[in-house]
């Protein structure tokens, strides 16, 4: 921003300065304010019902002293000045703090092609440009699906350099980067190689950036954190899921309580609109958590290693699994109970072909490591993909027992209760025992299982393994970071690990 040069050593400027200055006026310099003038005279006469105000013009150098803040318009002038900003002149020709700019560097038109791909790539991406002369930064729009609600976090491209196996951002935009990540709004950093003639973008959490600079360290994004479907996935997952929570926080924190009485009582299924307060993912977060701890307080009465039937089927549904705290606790637990050298410990899915056909390749992959999951902590997965068993409730089985805990797809916010007859029992024997006969990705080995599962699901094997040992061995930690306590990356990252494992040698496919 250039001030006048009466003032350009002081700290402050009339606000008049500063309406001029705006972008959609751009007048903040005598010769524009002098081309603005008649337009302000003419407006002032019309509304005014004033016609000799159109004829009204200060000297040359009155412009100038009006920017200064030396010289203040009276009579006629003055009726011409507030009439147009709305405002008295003692307030615009009151001093105001300058504030200073830090303008990023432009970026290369390879760059600007490549940051148009977050609008057509993903259905639920869109780029919002800022203003970079305004000092407005741009803002990534993540929306919803089905269930959930969308977020937008701040978002900010930067050129970069490829050095080694990172990307390398120049020291020439430090100065603005460390603008951009002292805000504690939730932001992103995209390190292009556009200028470099590379292509693509890498992605990093803007409070990630932050600490390296806090410690002298200038922010390298490594070359594993490349924004594609699989990074993609894991992006949308986190952002629209801790946004949604941290929106939920006391409402949930308040429920401690209520949760732990629900807990203890033999069945409950509590209305939607008892809890309106809650956001679709809040909601979600405490019919989770409720069932998880329900069917842990039950699983000491089973008479035999059960048998789990989850109901999400897409990869929308499937986040909680990645993310929610409590969903690692509760695996850990049923596999410190029945995992082990032959054991019978499975769980199924119900993933019809239409179902796989409308999902998006991004959510493919969230249904792809949350049963990679399973089989991480050795449980069995089976796929049905019958249509009619769509809608059955999430359970877990054994021999004549049944505990019912679900909360996906339900008019409740979850819905638990147990059951021992004969009649209510046959039902989930008999899904239970059709996925096991028929399961899509029957197979010996964790590794025949998934293999079987990605090809189902249209993805490739090659691609994904590589791509999911890349990210792993740099850690999803260092590129993202969850705000909401309820929220972990950990057992994410030890699938990535998991599904590394299981692959070839990455092929750069």
């Amino acid at each position: 921003m250039t001030q006048p040069e009466e003032s350009r050593a002081r700290t402050v400027v009339p606000l008049l300065y500063h309406l001029l200055d705006a972008p959609e006026l751009n007048c903040a310099s005598p010769n524009k304010f002098r081309v603005l003038w008649p337009i302000m005279a003419e407006d002032a006469a019309k509304a005014l019902q004033e016609p000799r105000l159109a004829r009204v013009r200060p000297s040359p150098a009155t412009y100038k002293r009006w920017l200064a803040g030396t010289h203040i318009p009276r009579g006629d002038l003055r009726t011409i000045i507030e009439a147009y900003f709305g405002k008295k002149v003692e307030a615009l020709f009151q001093l105001v703090p300058v504030r200073d700019i830090v303008r990023p560097r432009p970026l290369d038109r390879r760059t600007r092609t490549a940051v148009r791909t977050l609008d057509y790539t993903w259905p639920t991406s869109r780029h919002v440009p800022g203003e970079p002369d305004a000092g407005i930064f741009g803002s990534w729009e993540l929306s919803g699906g089905r269930h959930f609600d969308g977020t937008s976090i701040g978002v900010q491209i930067y050129e970069a350099e490829p050095r080694g196996d990172v990307m390398e951002i120049s020291s020439a935009d430090l100065p603005h980067l460390e603008t951009f990540v002292r805000s504690s709004r939730r932001g992103v950093i995209l390190a292009s190689p556009g200028a470099a003639g590379g292509s693509g973008l890498y992605v990093m959490d803007a409070a990630l950036a932050r600490q390296d600079l806090f410690v002298g360290q200038d922010p390298r994004v490594p070359l594993a954190y490349q924004l594609d479907d699989l990074v993609y996935a894991i992006v949308w997952a986190l952002y629209v899921v801790d946004d949604g929570l941290l929106a939920d926080d006391n409402p949930l924190s308040d429920r401690a309580e209520q949760l732990r009485h629900y807990v203890r009582i033999s069945n409950s299924a509590p209305s939607r609109s008892e809890m309106p307060d809650l956001s679709p993912i809040g909601a979600a977060w405490l019919g989770s958590s409720l069932c998880a701890q329900y069917i842990v307080r039950h699983l000491g009465d089973l008479p035999e290693v059960p048998a789990f039937w989850t109901r999400e089927a897409t990869g929308e549904e499937c986040a909680p699994w990645l993310l929610f705290r409590h969903k690692h606790d509760y695996l850990q637990n049923v596999a410190d109970r029945f995992a082990g050298p032959g054991s019978a410990l499975g769980r199924a899915f119900c993933i019809p072909e239409s179902v796989v056909r409308s999902s998006e390749i991004y959510e493919r992959i969230l249904l792809f490591l949350t049963i990679a999951m399973m089989e991480m902590y050795v449980v069995k997965v089976w796929l049905s993909t019958e249509q009619e068993y769509q809608e059955v409730e999430g359970f877990v089985l054994a021999r004549n027992q049944a505990i019912l805990a679900n909360w996906v797809r339900e008019e409740s916010v979850w819905r638990v209760a147990t059951t021992s007859a004969r009649r209510e029992l046959a039902p989930y024997q008999e899904v239970i025992g059709h996925a096991r006969a028929h399961s899509l990705v029957d197979g010996p080995t964790p590794t025949a299982r998934l293999q079987a599962l990605a090809d189902y699901l249209d993805l490739d094997w090659t691609w994904l393994t590589g791509r999911c040992q890349g990210l792993a061995e740099e850690g999803i930690t260092s590129m993202l970071r969850p705000r909401s306590r309820l929220l972990t990356l950990k057992a994410l990252d030890q699938t990535l690990r998991f599904i590394g494992r299981l692959g070839s040698p990455y092929d750069g496919r």
